[in-house]
């Protein structure tokens, strides 16, 4: 895990100059601090997303060690902005960024320029937007969209290094454990690594302590949940909940990655929103499983029962903006209190 002291240095001296003159800069009414950062995608109805600099601010309102977030087109006035107040707020800078679409590197290269330019100390992507067993209905479009993304990230690799921005890809329940090991170890590229999502792999049956073990080794960032299921007709609902509400273990998570990649940033993902349906269950959700067998659903069916909810998973539906705002930041603070008062990371 990056220190805040780390980050600062990588800033070069203008960084250091302003730090010197605002240290420890605090924004009036800010929570007690964390080094966990926070994820853009915890907030769906912010006004606060609007702009790059607007979300540095709420999140260090929030008490946030940093921010893990989209830079949009932005002038290099604006660039250094970020860069600048990031480094008073002494909260790391991650962004998000889509890999090369097929055949033109250019928009991938700006992205990441961009990034080096707002002090970034590290990239997300992903290769797929949606859902495996959603998006693919046949082995073939699978094997297809595999071989795509190993292409896009070809077209990556020299711009990451040439800018010297590791990038983690996340398993975007997409890959399972194994497949993202695999990835990782045939491109065996320093610059790439894994953005770790803590709970999106049991839309896939992963065990969430297998795949952090699995995955931890390539952890260039993450994002940190904790989860909550219920059994349904077609297999089990599945909810992202404040953290401490679920059933990960957390504390054992935050070891095994402390012990496999120190320098790996924790990043909070709170997604509040209606549980996901994980059809497990039905047989098009399978189609583009062929090596998974029926001991990985007997394991995570037992699971699934083995932690039956103590109360109704969340729901926003029905809720209007302004409630679901409040409910999103409601939910943050919660997790970011849990970071600092049970997880240690202060």
């Amino acid at each position: 895990m990056i220190s805040r002291r780390e980050f600062l240095l990588s800033l070069g001296p203008l960084g250091i100059t302003a730090a010197s003159k605002r240290a420890f800069a605090s924004v009036a009414g800010s929570a007690p601090r964390t080094t966990m950062g926070i994820v853009q995608y915890s907030f769906s109805r912010s006004p606060r997303l609007k702009s790059p600099l607007d979300f540095l601010e709420y999140c260090a309102t929030l008490g946030a060690g940093g921010v893990q977030m989209e830079l949009g087109p932005l002038s290099d006035s604006d660039l250094e902005q970020v860069r600048r107040r990031a480094g008073e707020l002494e909260m790391v800078l991650e962004v998000i960024v889509e890999l090369p679409k097929r055949g033109d590197v250019n928009a991938f290269e700006r992205s990441v320029a961009e990034a080096k330019r707002a002090g970034a100390v590290c990239l997300r992507s992903a290769c797929l937007s949606g859902r495996r067993y959603e998006t693919f209905q046949s082995l073939d479009a699978w094997k297809l969209f595999v071989a795509e993304s190993k292409a896009r990230i070809r077209q990556a690799l020299p711009i990451l290094a040439k800018y010297q921005m590791p990038m983690g890809l996340e398993n975007h329940k997409d890959w399972t454990a194994e497949e993202l090991a695999e990835l990782m170890n045939e491109f065996s590229s320093e610059i790439l690594g894994v953005c770790l999502d803590t709970g999106n792999n049991l839309a896939l049956l992963d065990e969430s302590n297998d795949l952090v073990r699995t995955l931890a080794p390539f952890a260039v960032t993450t994002h940190f949940k904790d989860m909550a299921v219920e059994e349904c007709a077609d297999g089990f609902l599945l909810s992202e909940v404040p953290l401490g509400e679920g059933f990960l273990d957390l504390a054992g998570i935050i070891n095994t990655l402390r012990s496999a990649r120190p320098k790996a940033h924790i990043n909070l993902e709170m997604i509040t929103r209606d549980p996901l349906k994980i059809p497990c269950l039905t047989d098009r959700y399978w189609a583009t499983f062929p090596e998974r067998n029926g001991l990985y659903l007997a394991q995570m069916l037992e699971l699934v029962r083995a932690h039956r909810p103590t109360r109704p998973l969340p729901r926003v539906s029905g809720l209007d903006d302004a409630a679901r705002a409040a409910l999103e930041e409601s939910n943050v603070r919660s997790c970011l209190r849990y970071a600092r008062e049970k997880l240690g990371l202060v």
